[in-house]
């Protein structure tokens, strides 16, 4: 099965899997491999949809208590992006110190990793679905992410980079905490797994009886608080059928349609810019005559490459939005810009140092109440977000009210 199969890149898709959402099924099973999870990450990531509407379709079946786990796991993804708000560029830092000082940890990734050749499965396997797929359950995410820092002794953010430059869903502030929260860099204390935890929760091509990660959890926590005992300066040599890594690049393949930016193009015209995290529904409130422009800032790329299917699954949304794609960096796309009359779009926090001198941005759309302090835990967060909501029904009923983040209706593209 192809990426295309597992993720079909269209709204409809999206909104089929909303429709197919069992919050109570997801509740009981969600831990599991394969458990009833939504698969909905990578369209929520790339804007298709947003969470309200989530939250409205499986609302329409079911109102739901707000402390609900569906929707305390859908407030996650907003709280990640409030820390990333008021930190900024300080998540791709450790915000505490963790178990071991930063020197304790190699700056390079191992090859017998990035080759699924662990000999460990629940890791081999999690490499191996990740680059088959672009997707890894949350909790194979976990146990990856914890034997890389824990075990490995890898640094947190030389991994995090890694797997968010494969994942389909990748985003920068649910990546990078999630992993700071394994490594004990952003939480109290670290995320530890055992053979056991794997067994319960994963099929058995995942179980890893009498490997390295078969310990008590008494003894996994004493080995995280030990310093690798060799100095880990090149990484490991290649292993024999091993699995190859898919390449990261910079820019998407040049059969995927992007152009070079046209003055000419938008010269006089109203322009609505899409980009990678804005391909749901176009707003109501266009003009009809409105110019659609899909935009590649390539300075975001450099810094951080994406898997060819990513690329693809972009690709493929962003041509149904806009007929006109460009690719450039901030400067070039500005002055291409200069003509049009108006140029709009949403913000977007992966874009924030260049999309605001490009576009006037409209707010993203939110599904909780902004938050004004800085929280600096979940539970933090959580009792200022849904304080004063008792169902689902009387929260999307509140984001009725005037001044509510991103608030503006969308409308479908004809046919």
């Amino acid at each position: 099965m192809t990426m295309l199969d597992t993720f079909p890149p269209t709204r409809q898709a999206a909104l089929e899997r909303i429709s197919a959402v069992r919050p109570g099924d997801y509740a009981r099973s969600r831990n599991a491999i394969d458990g009833a999870v939504t698969g909905l990450s990578p369209y929520i990531t790339h804007g298709l949809i947003n969470l309200p509407e989530v939250l409205a379709g499986v609302n329409a079946k079911q109102s739901l208590d707000v402390q609900h786990k569906f929707v305390f796991e859908l407030g996650w993804r907003e709280y990640f992006r409030h820390v990333w708000a008021f930190r900024g560029v300080e998540i791709f830092e450790s915000l505490r110190q963790g178990l071991l000082p930063q020197t304790s940890y190699s700056a390079l990734l191992p090859a017998d990793i990035r080759q699924a050749a662990t000999g460990v499965p629940v890791i081999d396997m999690a490499v191996r679905t990740l680059y088959a797929t672009g997707y890894l359950h949350n909790h194979a995410r976990m146990w990856l992410a914890s034997y890389i820092v824990h075990m490995r002794k890898v640094d947190w953010r030389v991994a995090a980079d890694w797997l968010y430059g494969h994942l389909l869903d990748g985003d920068l502030a649910s990546n990078h905490l999630s992993w700071q929260w394994v490594a004990g860099t952003g939480s109290s204390k670290p995320y530890l797994f055992n053979a056991e935890n794997v067994a319960r929760y994963a099929p058995s091509p995942w179980h890893s009886p009498g490997s390295v990660i078969d310990l008590s959890y008494e003894a996994l926590d004493r080995l995280a608080r030990q310093p690798m005992q060799r100095p880990r300066t090149e990484p490991d040599a290649p292993t024999e059928g091993a699995q190859i890594e898919p390449s990261l690049l910079a820019v998407p393949p040049l059969d995927l349609g992007w152009t070079a930016p046209d003055a000419d193009a938008v010269a006089g015209r109203e322009v609505w810019l899409v980009h990678p995290w804005n391909l749901g529904a176009l707003p109501t409130f266009l003009p009809a005559n409105t110019l659609v422009v899909g935009v590649l800032v390539t300075d975001f790329h450099r810094a951080w490459p994406w898997s060819e299917r990513r690329w693809r699954f972009v690709a493929s949304r962003m041509a149904e939005l806009a007929a006109l794609r460009w690719q450039g960096d901030a400067v070039a796309l500005g002055a291409a810009l200069q003509g049009a009359t108006q140029v709009r779009s949403v913000d977007e926090p992966h874009l924030a140092p260049w999309l605001a001198r490009l576009a006037v941005c409209e707010a993203a759309v939110a599904l909780f109440p902004s938050v004004d302090r800085r929280c600096d835990s979940f539970s933090q967060w959580w009792t200022r977000a849904s304080g004063g909501f008792s169902s689902t029904s009387d929260l999307l009923a509140a984001r009725q009210a005037p001044g509510w983040p991103g608030q503006y209706a969308c409308r479908e593209l004809a046919g």
